[in-house]
């Protein structure tokens, strides 16, 4: 197959480039806990510095899988299904998650909102980032409205973000890990002044699990 013809695939979304994909558990916001399959997708042009997964970025580096081939596996597994990436919503996801509501599934997705919204998705959780900002359009489309801490410039950003989304969407900070033991404290004291935040925590990596 000729690049040219695998553009043409990966635009239709028939064919994406699939980082790795996994069970597990979710360790992070509103579904932490719950068993779920993975579809990490690979690349992203936001750029976030403290990204943990960097390696995701250049789509060329993962190999080209079907939609439906990955959606058939991933339900196989697990009726709750999790898209992230890199930027998931970089991608055509039409036949992705049609083929997995087809098979049952709930379809949650992580995304940054720098991308327009494609396919058919249960939950979002919007994880906004300074380097791209989400398009208006996915405010209130969003769950879930995760914001990442990494200094202290973070809480106003957050509270830029929430004003955006509706009413109804929860509102999540969760520290950068590598920064946790510093700004978890100020998590802490933000949320008690601010009630309606609540702290996510990467259980999956207090688990030692994907």
């Amino acid at each position: 197959m000729t690049k040219e013809e695998e553009n043409i695939l990966m635009k239709e979304g028939k064919m994406l480039p699939v980082m790795e994909h996994f069970y597990t558990l979710q360790g992070e916001g509103a579904h932490t806990g719950k068993a779920a399959y993975f579809i990490r997708l690979g690349g992203c042009d936001v750029g976030c510095h403290w990204c943990d997964v960097k390696e995701s970025w250049d789509p060329d580096l993962h190999p080209l899988m079907s939609a439906e081939y990955i959606a058939e596996t991933a339900a196989a597994h697990c009726k709750t299904i999790i898209l992230t990436g890199g930027e998931p919503l970089m991608w055509n996801l039409d036949i992705l998650t049609g083929r997995l509501k087809e098979l049952g599934c709930t379809i949650h997705i992580e995304t940054s909102g720098a991308y327009p919204v494609s396919g058919t998705l249960d939950w979002i959780t919007l994880s906004p980032k300074k380097t791209g900002l989400p398009l208006p359009e996915i405010y209130n489309l969003a769950k879930e409205l995760k914001v990442i801490v990494f200094n202290n410039n973070d809480f106003k950003f957050a509270e830029e973000q929430a004003a955006k989304v509706a009413p109804t969407c929860r509102l999540y900070l969760q520290s950068e890990w590598s920064k946790r033991n510093e700004m978890y404290p100020k998590i802490t004291d933000f949320i008690l002044a601010n009630p309606k935040w609540q702290a996510s925590v990467q259980t999956h990596k207090y688990l030692n699990i994907p």
